[in-house]
């Protein structure tokens, strides 16, 4: 006697929602678009002020994109994942800033 499977497809459907994928990649497409810019305007011999705050605005986009998605994955943890993300959230912008200032 043979047995016979049923199989079903499974539409898939398309959101267009902001997903994690999407965010990423257009951050990654406008933060590289700011360096182009930058590195384009430093090689033109523009103000080097402008280069560096056109670079210090893509860097901190990345910063806070990346440190929302880290505190997503430490929100749930126990209490020593959340302050080593406090210490070095502090350091990465400490590490940012003091080149500025210098």
């Amino acid at each position: 006697m043979a047995t016979t499977k049923k199989t079903t497809s499974s539409k898939t459907t398309h959101k267009s929602s902001w997903g994690l994928n999407k965010v990423s990649m257009y951050v990654l497409v406008s933060v590289a678009l700011l360096y182009v810019i930058s590195m384009v305007l430093s090689l033109v011999g523009v103000n080097l002020k402008v280069v560096s705050a056109l670079q210090g605005l893509a860097t901190a986009i990345m910063i806070v994109i990346v440190s929302i998605l880290a505190w997503r994955y430490v929100k749930p943890k126990q209490m020593v994942w959340k302050v080593l993300y406090i210490i070095c959230l502090l350091l990465v912008i400490a590490g940012v800033i003091v080149p500025l200032v210098v």
